[in-house]
């Protein structure tokens, strides 16, 4: 069973490359932003109440977070394992998912993070804001939530570094030679068959 956790700062390229590497290990890409947006869609309240925190750049609150995770990786195809992407943003958050993996008799296979400088990020956010239209990435937006991770999440690295499953890789460059990179280690993650 592989259970991953893709991490990096918005803009890093997670929802870019979740879906390639959950495929190579042959698990579902679980993302929160995909949750929160369809929510988002349907109108519902979840929805609305995501909505206010996205716009503003703030984290969706744990509560809220924490069980939708919760139900999704009891769902069937999460069975054999999954890759996270967004989720555990905080120490808290990483809390909650060790004992939910616990409970489920699993743990966490490791801990994928996507590094890019912080200029290159601002630009990928201010541009996927014009093509994709996305009103949680202005520019005051942007900055905000980078600051916002470097506050909440990067402690988790050194938590998840601590317990050996971190591996890091250079998000800079085009989308090919990150996939490279990303595949590279696909192997080390992936149970003989």
């Amino acid at each position: 069973m592989t259970t991953v956790v893709l991490m990096g700062p918005p803009g890093a390229g997670k929802g870019t490359h979740a879906g390639t590497l959950a495929e190579q290990i042959a698990v579902p890409a679980i993302a929160t932003g995909d949750i929160f947006r369809a929510h988002v869609a349907a109108g519902s309240e979840l929805g609305r109440t995501a909505q206010q925190y996205v716009d503003s750049g703030a984290y969706v609150p744990d509560e809220v977070t924490n069980a939708m995770i919760r139900e999704r990786l009891a769902a069937a195809d999460a069975r054999s394992g999954f890759l996270l992407d967004g989720y555990p943003r905080t120490l808290d958050q990483a809390g909650v998912l060790d004992e939910l993996l616990v409970a489920q008799g699993r743990e966490l296979t490791a801990v994928v993070v996507l590094h890019v400088d912080r200029e290159s990020l601002v630009a990928r956010l201010l541009n996927r804001a014009q093509v994709q239209g996305r009103s949680d990435d202005s520019e005051d937006v942007v900055r905000h939530r980078l600051e916002v991770y470097s506050n909440q999440t990067v402690p988790l690295l050194s938590l998840y570094g601590e317990r050996g499953l971190l591996h890091e890789i250079d998000g800079n460059g085009d989308i090919t030679e990150v996939r490279e990179r990303l595949l590279e280690i696909t192997y080390q993650l992936t149970p003989a068959r």
